[in-house]
């Protein structure tokens, strides 16, 4: 796991990076636009809207903090129980929704009706990307799965056209804490979303998955002339839309790299200046369900990855419980 691997700040309107054992208010500088807290060492809460715990554990055990660096200082700001940050070009903002008594589906719908309601609102209407975290997302059983929940909520609340959907990442923590996190980015212009030639866009899977696809693209390019990494959704061993290698995480990993090579090279039709593998303008978060197996995931992650790639690894679950990890990220500038 590599300690501080990134490019240089300030080159783009959005450069991510990992830090890890630093205290949390050197890192909130006037060019931060957000700032995440991953482990039990990271603050759960800090008087700045641009900082959020995300409530998963690294690893290695160690505090570790996802930076988001601004070319152009940032405006933080304050809508209801929605905050965040804006540069000139994009917007952070982030939501908790308690799931109280009426479950997870109310709690998404609900999220993203704020959400949706915030960001049409503002001079960032167009949603370019979006995270979802919550606890025990495999748990219930046939339609009552809380990820199936979590999904008819959000398509409740998510009223958007379908070849509009931003990239996204749904998966589970452990924690216990029945609270909904969600944080996004939006842009004041639209960006190109992407989908996966060898994948069934998420938005078109079968009933067998559930009453309401997942509403979300695989990957999106931001609008031209906008310096930003490619961002990429929540990538696993998918193939069309069936689970591939269940009990195999060798075969899950390789699969899963070949699903991200293939979506390079889409985007790379659309900006023939992306790097053509993972380098050092990457940046992945690799989502483990067993720990015990970190070891072998990081000697795996080593054979498809160059040294300069930046990666944290967290313990949390994938939305389907025959995957034993997910990836997502950041690639290129």
């Amino acid at each position: 796991m590599n300690a501080l691997i990134s490019a240089p700040p300030y080159l783009s309107s959005l450069t991510p990076r990992y830090v890890r054992d630093e205290g949390p208010q050197s890192l909130l500088g006037p060019h931060t636009l957000a700032l995440f807290g991953f482990g039990a060492q990271t603050p759960a809460s800090l008087d700045d809207p641009r900082y959020l715990n995300v409530g998963l554990q690294p690893a290695d055990g160690g505090a570790w903090f996802e930076v988001w660096e601004s070319a152009s200082i940032v405006n933080t700001w304050l809508d209801g129980d929605i905050v965040g940050a804006s540069n000139d070009h994009l917007s952070f903002g982030w939501i908790e929704f308690d799931e109280g008594e009426e479950g997870i589906a109310n709690a998404s719908e609900q999220a993203y009706r704020r959400l949706l309601a915030h960001v049409q609102s503002s001079n960032f209407p167009h949603l370019l990307r979006i995270w979802n975290y919550l606890d025990a997302i495999t748990e219930g059983e046939g339609d009552d799965e809380r990820y199936r929940q979590f999904c008819a909520g959000r398509a409740a609340g998510f009223t958007i056209a379908e070849r509009c959907f931003p990239a996204a990442t749904a998966i589970g923590r452990i924690d216990g804490r029945r609270v909904l996190q969600v944080y996004w980015l939006s842009a004041a212009q639209p960006g190109s979303p992407l989908e996966n030639p060898r994948q069934v866009a998420a938005w078109r899977y079968p009933r067998r998955y559930g009453p309401q696809a997942p509403t979300f693209a695989r990957a999106m390019l931001a609008a031209e002339g906008l310096p930003m990494p490619l961002l990429l959704s929540g990538t696993a061993a998918v193939v069309g839309h069936a689970s591939q290698h269940p009990g195999d995480i060798d075969a899950q990993l390789d699969e899963t790299m070949r699903n991200f090579a293939t979506m390079i090279k889409v985007a790379r039709e659309h900006q023939p200046s992306l790097p053509e593998r993972f380098d050092g303008s990457s940046l992945l978060k690799v989502y483990l369900s067993d720990l015990s197996a970190t070891s072998r995931v990081n000697a795996l992650l080593d054979r498809h990855l160059s040294a300069e790639v930046a990666r944290l690894v967290l313990r949390a679950d994938v939305c389907r419980a025959d995957l034993a990890l997910e990836i997502d990220g950041f690639h290129g500038s």
